[in-house]
């Protein structure tokens, strides 16, 4: 039986988000409804990308950036935002 150190366990169940693209895990095209961010609106809380569970939204230099390849369109991200700055829209009105 191997015996794993507080370093080799996750800190609170977190998994980190792969560093490069995967084409056998791209999902994005479950979604039947495609969150839509406002950047006027938004006061990057960051309360989205916690909530996000497949790491679909990263921080950068320019503000939020979003991943498509992944997002199952699941709402999390809409629901958890306090100010309102995520909407969805149906995929098919998007090109």
């Amino acid at each position: 039986m191997t015996k794993y150190g507080l370093s080799d366990i996750s800190f609170a169940g977190t998994v980190p988000s792969p560093v490069s693209e995967n084409t056998g895990m791209i999902t994005g095209n479950w979604r039947f409804k495609r969150p839509v961010h406002d950047k006027e609106k938004c006061t990057e809380c960051l309360v989205c990308w916690l909530s996000c569970p497949d790491s679909c939204i990263s921080q950068t230099d320019d503000g939020l950036a979003w991943n498509f390849k992944y997002c199952k369109g699941c709402g999390l991200c809409g629901a958890v935002c306090t100010v309102g700055a995520i909407t969805y829209v149906p995929e098919l009105d998007c090109s």
